[in-house]
């Protein structure tokens, strides 16, 4: 992964009348990369993708897209997907991805074959005749993600792009959006979903109250958080660690015991007490707190 920046954010505020909706913001995006701009509703996160499309402008810092200043030609290199969707619902579909194509400069010789390619790979090939109106939520998120990525943009900003699709169409398009990242193509995320985040981010910003509070590569991060639990799989009697002083509490699962340990304890001397009391242990492993215990820990601490 090249170490080029995609986005420089330095310093960034802004404010609408007494309400500061991004405060002092710095990260950078690496090109190349997957990074996921996360934050409870009304952290900034829309602002600031807002600002990094010159739709607003920050009242302070700077912002900068591939080294430059954002300008007009700027935009060419660039495909947002809004939170708030916006599709005519009387054109078909098949036009309407002309239309948008023509907007963002897609040379007409090249329209239709893009279109065929993106429609095909998204599954909607047999709904290009069809009116908007007549398709579901998230079909039309499909056809808005084809829209924002037909002029081959450099950088893709995809705010809430699961939003409408069933668990299938979500893994078709965490497909796509791996397949654009091996392209070379930057992609920056914003959802609640971080479930998603986990599978297709290199790195993350956590914004809340318009403030940064953590930001980093997403495995370091995790492995920072450190934690006391450990996933158990046994075979034998499940009495193993009653009153057990090294065990704080035990949650029991069909196929597994989940353990936090008492602060500041060695889990290897558990493994040794198991062993020694004769069961036969298949998994014994420290758990990793997921993006979801991090993100409530965090922006819980902010509150």
């Amino acid at each position: 992964m090249s170490t080029t920046q995609a986005i420089e954010i330095k310093s960034v505020t802004k404010s609408f009348g007494d309400f500061t909706a991004v405060n002092n913001l710095s990260l950078e995006v690496a090109q190349g990369s997957v990074f996921g701009l996360l934050g409870p509703n009304g952290a900034g996160k829309t602002t600031t993708i807002r600002m990094i499309v010159s739709i607003t402008f920050p009242d302070s810092g700077q912002v900068k897209i591939f080294g430059e200043q954002l300008n007009p030609k700027m935009q060419e290199r660039i495909g947002y997907l809004p939170e708030e969707r916006g599709l005519y619902k009387k054109m078909k579909v098949g036009e309407q991805l002309r239309f948008l194509g023509g907007l963002k400069s897609v040379p007409s010789s090249e329209l239709d074959k893009r279109i065929k390619h993106w429609a095909e790979r998204l599954q909607i090939a047999d709904w290009l005749d069809k009116k908007t109106e007549e398709l579901s939520k998230g079909m039309q998120q499909k056809i808005q993600f084809i829209a924002t990525v037909l002029h081959n943009p450099e950088l893709i900003i995809l705010d809430e792009p699961f939003s409408g699709l069933d668990p299938v169409n979500a893994n078709l398009l965490i497909e796509v959006i791996h397949e654009l990242k091996s392209k070379g193509t930057t992609i920056i995320l914003s959802t609640h979903v971080m479930e998603q985040v986990e599978k297709l981010c290199d790195d993350i910003c956590l914004i809340n109250k318009s403030q940064k509070v953590l930001a980093g590569n997403l495995k370091t991060i995790k492995k920072s958080f450190a934690s006391n639990k450990l996933a158990i799989n046994y075979e034998g009697e499940s009495d193993f660690l009653n009153n057990n002083n090294l065990v704080k509490k035990i949650a029991q699962y069909a196929s597994h015991l989940e353990i936090e340990l008492v602060e500041g304890t060695d889990s290897q001397e558990l493994l040794k007490q198991i062993i020694n009391s004769g069961v036969r242990i298949n998994r014994f492993e420290m758990m990793e707190p997921s993006l979801n215990e991090i993100f409530i820990r965090k922006v819980g601490k902010n509150e």
